[in-house]
């Protein structure tokens, strides 16, 4: 594991403050903290921790998405030298930069000048104020071309935030590196590697609207231009809670995923987190874009070593890596490769419920869910983990969890079965006990998803319920 950044050391701060006040007793910590749980064997980015709860009821409605993807949402924002085109995928491209920066690599040092030109989304006013908004896009970015997403919201209190960066991003690393950025924060929220939260939630502060703003660039003189065809974020209050409700089994179904372990990749790429159980996310996310038909040709392949099998996981995590957070495990990042391949979309969202995960299985869609669990509460997995990936892709008779579960020997044994009640809680919870007594977070039913641009009736109406199309 990399030592840890500045941004860990400010959050452990934090999750001591948090835990000599908690009304608990016991010390809270920053969740998904790598280094801190000696059962730990994962990549999660630490994510902003919150005051244990006093037990209250969940909230009717739990998570908000709001995507712009259409040609009339590219249109209704508004725009900087940028224009919307049509077609069977509307997006946004660079149409008359406004302008040209100086952009220093903070991972090369080389400083680089970009011509810009912006798109910013009219303000979406969340059905959920928010403690936590997570945004993602889909975007084409040829070589010499990257983009950068920021937020901007305002609190309940009617103060805005500044415009806080929710990443730098490129499909390639020879531009600029692909990065995450530390140390924002406003006093009332901060951003933690992918995550906007607000820093006390037990305050009763949210987050009841916010702005997106699309910043795209390109080498001066050129023609070259990003293409962007979705944007938007998930915004969440989910309750603070320990154990979650008992929902009652759905049909059945088991969808053929391709099964890859990470920890046949232990050691290979150092510059890339070193492989193993640094790459649960992008060995996750390359299961479901293989799913979907789509890979990596040879020539994409051709830097990988030829004696490591199956390349194209190592490819996944070159591509997903976060030069600042130093891990592949940057949730819209995911999302972002996956939607490089072709007529592809992917959304970083939380479900409510394993009702609504039964409901994209049921239609054809699998979902890489993130969870955190002590050894003995996951029975037949074999392991402890503060933050880890897996690919659900069923649902037995009973009910019970299958996953593509890449923590596993090799390939053959990824398929997994679970026990429903105790997977449901794992990945639900917002909050959990580690080996010491000590209180983490959890994720809160956090997941990709990754779904084609044609759809069956019934996938569109799974996709719909869940507001991501």
């Amino acid at each position: 594991m990399p030592p840890a950044t500045p941004r860990r050391t400010v959050l452990a701060a934090l999750a001591a403050a948090a835990g000599t006040a908690a009304t608990t007793g016991t010390a809270a910590a920053a969740p998904g903290a790598r280094a801190a749980d000696p059962e730990a064997r994962t990549e999660e980015p630490a994510r902003a921790d919150r005051a244990t709860g006093g037990g209250h009821a969940p909230a009717p409605a739990l998570v908000d998405n709001r995507f712009w993807s259409t040609y009339t949402d590219w249109r209704c924002g508004t725009a900087s030298g940028t224009r919307a085109v049509p077609g069977h995928r509307p997006g946004l491209v660079i149409d008359s930069p406004t302008g040209r920066t100086a952009y220093t690599d903070p991972h090369t040092g080389l400083t680089g000048t970009w011509e810009h030109a912006s798109w910013t989304s009219p303000v979406h006013t969340s059905s959920v104020p928010a403690t936590e908004v997570i945004a993602s896009w889909n975007a084409h970015t040829p070589p010499g071309t990257w983009l950068q997403v920021e937020l901007r919201g305002t609190y309940g209190d009617g103060t805005t935030t500044p415009w806080f960066v929710m990443g730098r991003w490129a499909a390639g690393d020879t531009d600029i590196r692909r990065t995450s950025v530390d140390d924002q924060s406003d006093g009332k929220a901060s951003v933690w590697t992918d995550t906007f939260a607000i820093d006390d939630p037990a305050s009763g502060l949210r987050l009841v609207s916010y702005r997106l703003r699309l910043t795209l660039h390109r080498k001066p003189g050129t023609t070259l231009t990003p293409t962007v065809w979705r944007l938007g974020a998930m915004a969440s209050d989910v309750p603070d809670r320990f154990t979650v409700p008992a929902s009652e089994p759905g049909q059945d179904r088991e969808l053929a995923v391709p099964r890859y372990s990470q920890n046949t990749h232990v050691g290979q790429y150092p510059e890339y987190d070193n492989g193993g159980e640094a790459w649960c996310s992008p060995t996750s996310s390359q299961m479901i874009v293989e799913y979907w038909d789509r890979r990596p040709t040879a020539e994409d392949l051709a830097w990988v070593n030829p004696d490591f099998a199956d390349p194209q996981v190592c490819h996944a995590a070159r591509f997903t890596y976060d030069y600042q957070y130093a891990g592949c495990g940057n949730w819209p990042f995911n999302a972002a490769y996956a939607a490089t391949y072709p007529d592809m979309n992917a959304v970083v969202t939380r479900l409510s419920s394993l009702t609504d995960l039964e409901t994209l299985i049921r239609a054809g869609i699998p979902a890489i869910t993130s969870q955190s669990f002590r050894k003995e509460e996951l029975t037949g997995a074999g392991y402890g983990t503060s933050g880890h990936l897996m690919t659900v892709i069923g649902f037995t008779p009973t009910g019970d969890v299958i996953a593509n579960d890449p923590a596993s020997p090799d390939n053959e044994a990824v398929r997994r079965v679970y026990q429903r009640r105790e997977w449901e809680n794992i990945w639900l919870r917002t909050k959990r006990y580690d080996a010491n007594g000590k209180v983490r977070s959890g994720t809160g039913g956090v997941c990709y998803l990754f779904w084609p641009t044609r759809l069956t009736g019934t996938q569109r109406r799974a996709l719909r319920s869940l507001g991501l199309v």
